[in-house]
């Protein structure tokens, strides 16, 4: 029958952590995370972008047409 100390040892060596993939892989993430918020943060403020969307009172306006005199 297996001991419990065969089964401690089993379960030690089935699993390694990668640490240097693991720290590799996390500062990749915090770097491409961080960009991605200053990116977010400076497109609100950036006036380029407010050019292309265009509110409804500065869109385009419909043709005024003439309506001609009531006689009587």
């Amino acid at each position: 029958m297996a001991t419990t100390e065969s089964y401690k040892n089993l379960d030690q060596s089935a699993f390694n952590y990668d640490y240097e993939t693991l720290r590799t892989t996390g500062v990749i993430l915090a770097v491409v995370m961080f960009v991605a918020g200053i990116l977010i943060a400076l497109s609100k403020k950036c006036k380029c972008c407010k050019a292309s969307k265009s509110s409804p009172d500065e869109g385009p306006q419909p043709q005024k047409t003439e309506i001609p005199p009531q006689t009587v």
